[in-house]
């Protein structure tokens, strides 16, 4: 692990505990907890989160991809923000993925992958309603669930995707090397094929990161991310396959973009609002805050803070208008 990885889980840990303190399960949400959704049984775990007052009955469903730069984050520390989100109507999923660089690229694509297809075997018993799927994603996790959002809109990127991994599974020649590079065994025939019953009727990307490259703006960090998140540290197919605007094609689900003022991420959110404008994709383009209030990256995810709420409202409204 880099310093950088290092560092950013120390002080985001740090960030999300203070903001987070004190918080507790609101009374008006009944919540399932630790849910195994694929084969990792320390990592591959989700929670779902309904109104109660919904008892019984099928709801919309949220799927929630949390952010912490591929390297951070897990579902307890997007619980309150998802719970939130659960008592404006919704049935939210809230997943943890395998991190970066324990497990490098595309390990947090396919659980992304794993968890939709856990979504339609159990919409039944979690009253999910799989006409109206909906997702939410911020900064690294905006980039991720772009990523799926392409997997499954995009069958010549998905096939690009099992080619890439099949390289890395051929590549594998001891078992201290699997151990370093933590290739999953799944069966590659199966992976990244998208599911024809998965339908997500819109997403919202929020402060995110839509592509990586070398010289990244002058970040002195970007080799660390590179090499942390990628098994070649960034060569040119790797770039390519991690580029969301890339493999966005018309039937991308319709998208609501986010950002703010104080978001070191702001710039990105005009590169996506042109990729789908260039594709013919609906869009909504909000942007939160002013120069005297620097709401800062990820805002949204603290329900103590009015703009945030007004946020989560936003997206909420912004769902309803494609429910069925």
């Amino acid at each position: 692990m880099s310093a950088f990885s290092d560092l950013t889980r120390k002080s985001f840990s740090a960030s999300d505990k203070k903001r987070d303190a004190g918080l507790t399960t609101p009374s008006d949400v009944v919540r399932f907890d630790d849910i195994v959704y694929g084969a990792d049984e320390a990592w591959n775990l989700l929670d779902v989160y309904r109104p109660k007052v919904c008892d019984g009955k099928k709801l919309p469903v949220i799927v929630s991809v949390h952010g912490g730069g591929w390297v951070y984050g897990d579902k307890d520390v997007y619980q309150y923000y998802c719970m939130s989100l659960a008592e404006r109507g919704f049935a939210v999923v809230n997943f943890t993925y395998r991190l970066a660089p324990e497990y490098k690229f595309p390990a947090s694509v396919e659980d992304t992958d794993n968890v939709f297809r856990w979504i339609y075997e159990n919409a039944d018993t979690y009253g999910l309603d799989m006409e109206n799927v909906f997702a939410v994603g911020d900064s690294a996790g905006a980039h991720l669930l772009g990523l799926y959002a392409d997997l499954i809109t995009n069958e010549r990127y998905s096939e690009s995707l099992k080619e890439y991994f099949t390289k890395q599974y051929s590549g594998i020649q001891t078992e201290s090397d699997r151990d370093i590079r933590n290739i999953d065994l799944s069966d590659i025939k199966t992976i990244f094929t998208p599911q024809d019953k998965i339908k997500l009727k819109a997403v919202a990307l929020n402060c995110g990161k839509y592509g990586l490259v070398k010289a990244d703006e002058g970040n002195p960090d970007t080799e660390d991310i590179l090499n942390d998140f990628l098994v070649n540290g960034g060569d040119e197919e790797e770039l390519k396959l991690v580029n969301v605007l890339e493999h966005i094609t018309d039937k991308f689900p319709s998208t609501y973009i986010m950002t703010c003022y104080g978001d070191f991420l702001k710039n990105e959110a005009g590169r996506l609002t042109k990729r789908l404008e260039d594709v013919g994709v609906p869009f909504e383009y909000h942007f939160y805050g002013s120069k005297d209030n620097p709401l800062g990256h990820v805002f949204h995810c603290n329900i103590r803070l009015e703009e945030g709420q007004s946020c989560n409202d936003d997206e909420c409204v912004f769902f309803r208008k494609f429910i069925d």
